[in-house]
């Protein structure tokens, strides 16, 4: 500093003494200056106080010599001290060089940069909220200090600041803001330390309404949350509650729609098994998403897809975290109920407005504030993230929001395609989807043709409850009045529909299995006025399933079957498959298809009443369904001549028997034959062995058994049925002609109106058929001749 300068109205000694390195010295300048200031404010000169305060700010604060820098600085707080209540006159002339040596290299210079800032807002008070944002920029700098004087001195000069904005009323929050947003982001623990008590004081001042901002600083807040701090999580925690509690009591005030997104990002991880802090930020947003789906209800339906891609993998977590499992359980449950009836209606007929405030299905969230700054950018970050996005509405305060049904379908479709989701959250999609058919079905069958596949697919699945949940989709699609369509309309949103030849239905070529006289009303038909379009096509579909997947069938065929005559019409069930299996081209499978059916039908108690219906064909529908299924169960013999017994036509299974001669008897053959009796000692064909005591009117039962026990070879099997026949009362009567005479002309099951000759004409072709077949491929040596020398 050049000695010979003009410092005026500062003396040559208080020149020297602020130049001095004594700290001692310094400060008798400053008392100099002080008495110096009050004397100018006295005579109201303030040419001269603004001459000496930009003396001792370019010339000695924002000097290049440190000694000179502290010189001026404690003049300017000596300068404020004397301005007393005019302080607020000069406060930027005063703040700014202040805050300029915050960054000075000089730890103790920075300390005294504080020393002299806190001087200057004692002094001033309320005046300094106009210059509130600089303040707290320097301020949460020096938060982040690593010289332990130079932090102490900020938090002394922090909790001055503090308590100033909690006595003042006039706090320019709108200004604050966006300075609170961007310091927010800040990765030091310090300065994140500072945010979150700012936030504490400001939420604590009953005239700062900071809950009409939360959406700008909630999601810097849940990345706080994250901190490895132990201390600043607990401040965080309290910040949110403190937030929750407030929101709690004003709900109608608070802008859910803007942060439903931020929490719909922290609701989701990629790893459930993610240790802490992730796991507080996660358990703590799906904690505000269950409060704000409770609270604003159908607003959060527009955030349904992306809610539900954050939601839904929670629910497979196992006991480490079971709390988040529990709340994510919680919402998924509070947003199903969100769906009414009410979303079914037609966009046609919705308000031109209302149709405006859904979410466009291409919008991606918009990004979220500060994501230059270490913020999220607003994707939603998951397993599932490829192709789909968290909407963003365009409007929610306009109209009342609508179901944005096309990117749930989607969220719901991409989940169950994933093999490697745990199986309560296949559980709860399946429980979605069938939610959304019974709610909204008119919608729903327009994305019936993308979800078909994956719903056949899901047959196959580990787990029966899963298999459970996901027949209950396919059944309530089979049979919604809803689907009662040639072909599904197309979806409002882009076609996801699959080609139309996997649900092609095939127009069967029907021929009559009744007299001529009687065959109005008995044809076969693929479906009833009680299932709907898709009924049929289930039924092609599955059995594709069946032929293709052989292990399905094997370990799964039954307990499905079963199922689906719990929730669908068993008759129905039976009927359409046997007529699909009519025109089946894989005979082995037929036969393999047939036979299985024929086990449920005989064996299953879910079909009781389908086996009552069979045992008397005194209806035209019983004798339509015995015709229907027997046309299909004629690929398995044995299955034939057991229906036959079920339906007690023991002649037509008498003239079956007598056919059997002409098969092929193989060790498979022999093996069915053994089944067949063994279920004829169940307790289904109790009525059949009871019948056997009346041999007058059931010589062709007898004769039928008879047969079974020729063909059988000396096994336990034979031994059974030898010992059962030996029961029957006279049996010499059913060695004469004259017996067969004197039996009734009509027997108990017999009945008028079938063609029994076309019947077993038609008993005889299909077998050629699985007799050609069976050389055809004994020709090209891949087949194992199993027959047996008897």
């Amino acid at each position: 500093m050049n000695p010979e300068k003009d410092f005026a109205p500062l003396t040559p000694n208080i020149v020297r003494a602020l130049n001095d390195k004594l700290y001692e010295k310094r400060k008798v300048a400053a008392l100099e200056i002080e008495k110096l200031v009050r004397e100018f404010v006295a005579q109201n000169n303030t040419v001269q106080i603004k001459h000496v305060i930009q003396t001792l700010s370019q010339e000695f604060a924002l000097s290049q010599h440190p000694h000179s820098r502290k010189g001026g600085l404690i003049g300017l707080a000596a300068c404020s001290i004397a301005l007393g209540k005019d302080s607020g006159l000069y406060l930027k002339e005063l703040i700014e060089p202040v805050l300029t040596c915050f960054n000075d290299a000089d730890s103790r210079l920075r300390y005294y940069a504080c020393e002299a800032l806190y001087n200057i807002v004692k002094v001033a008070r309320g005046a300094v909220l106009p210059h509130f944002n600089v303040l707290f920029d320097g301020l949460s700098k020096l938060a982040a200090d690593p010289d332990p004087n130079v932090k102490s001195g900020s938090e002394l000069l922090d909790r001055l600041l503090k308590d100033i904005v909690t006595e003042s009323n006039k706090f320019d929050l709108v200004g604050f803001i966006p300075l609170l947003r961007e310091r927010i982001y800040s990765n030091n623990q310090y300065a994140r330390q500072f945010i979150i008590s700012w936030i504490l004081v400001l939420e604590s001042v009953p005239d700062i309404n900071l809950l009409d901002y939360l959406p700008e600083i909630l999601d810097g807040l849940f990345q706080i949350l994250g901190d490895n701090g132990k201390e600043i999580r607990k401040m965080c925690e309290v910040v949110l509650g403190e937030f929750l509690k407030e929101i709690k009591k004003n709900p109608s005030s608070v802008k859910f729609a803007e942060m439903a997104n931020i929490l719909v990002i922290h609701c989701q991880t990629t790893d459930p098994l993610i240790p802490l802090p992730d796991d507080l930020i996660q358990l703590t947003a799906m904690c505000w998403m269950r409060e704000f789906i409770q609270l604003a209800g159908r607003v959060m339906l527009p955030y349904s897809s992306g809610i539900l891609t954050a939601v839904l993998p929670c629910l497979a977590y196992d006991d480490r975290k079971k709390s988040i499992k529990e709340v994510a359980n919680v919402c998924n449950q509070s947003l199903m109920k969100l769906v009414t009836p009410e979303d079914d209606e037609p966009d046609e007929l919705k308000p031109a407005v209302q149709r405006q405030s859904e979410p466009n299905p291409k919008d991606s969230v918009a990004k979220q504030a500060g994501a230059a700054s270490g913020g999220p950018d607003g994707s939603c970050d998951s397993s599932f993230s490829s192709g789909i996005s968290v909407f963003t509405p365009v409007s929610t305060d306009r109209a009342p929001v609508t179901l944005n049904l096309d990117g749930i379908v989607q969220v719901l479709n991409c989940h169950l395609s994933d093999m490697t989701i745990g199986m309560m959250t296949r559980i709860a999609v399946l429980k979605w989807l069938y939610h959304l058919y019974i709610k909204t079905p008119r919608k729903m069958f327009r994305h019936t043709d993308s979800l078909f596949p994956i719903l056949l697919q899901t047959l196959s699945d580990e787990s029966d409850e899963v298999v459970l949940k996901d027949l209950e989709v396919l059944a309530e699609i089979a049979s919604s009045p809803a689907g009662q369509t040639d072909e599904p309309g197309p979806a409002d949103g882009p076609d996801l529909r699959v080609s139309h030849s996997e649900l092609q239905v095939p127009t069967p070529s029907r021929g009559s299995l009744l007299n001529t006289a009687s065959t109005k009303g008995l044809e076969c038909s693929p479906s009833t006025p009680t299932m709907n379009s898709y009924f049929y096509k289930f039924m092609i579909n599955l059995l594709q399933r069946f032929s293709s997947e052989r292990k399905l069938l094997e370990v799964r065929g039954p307990f499905i079957i079963r199922q689906l005559c719990l929730l669908l019409n068993a008759e129905n069930i039976f009927h359409s498959m046997a007529d699909i299996l009519l025109r089946e081209e894989d005979l082995k499978f037929a036969s393999t298809m047939v036979h299985t059916l024929n086990t449920i039908l005989l064996t299953s108690t879910e079909l009781f009443q389908l086996r009552n219906q069979l045992k008397d064909l005194k209806t035209l529908e019983s004798q339509n369904l015995f015709c229907c299924l027997y046309r299909s169960w004629c690929h398995n013999p044995v299955t034939t001549v057991s229906l036959c017994f079920l339906t007690q036509n023991y002649r037509h299974a008498y003239d079956l028997i007598q056919k059997f001669g002409d098969l092929e008897v193989t060790v498979d053959f022999l093996t069915e034959v053994d089944k067949l009796v063994q279920l004829i000692e169940c307790p289904i064909f109790t009525y059949l062995r009871l019948q056997l005591l009346d041999v007058k009117n059931n010589p062709y039962l007898i004769k039928a058994l008879y047969g079974l026990l020729m063909l059988l070879p000396q096994s336990s099997a034979f031994q059974l049925l030898s010992h059962r026949l030996q029961c029957v009362p006279n049996p010499e009567l059913l060695q004469t002609e004259d017996s067969l005479k004197a039996a009734p002309k009509s027997q108990k099951g017999d009945s008028a109106n079938i063609d029994y000759t076309e019947l077993l004409q038609h008993f005889e072709k299909v077998q050629n058929q699985h007799l050609e077949v069976r050389h055809q491929r004994s020709g090209r040596g891949d087949h194992l001749d199993r027959r047996v020398v008897l």
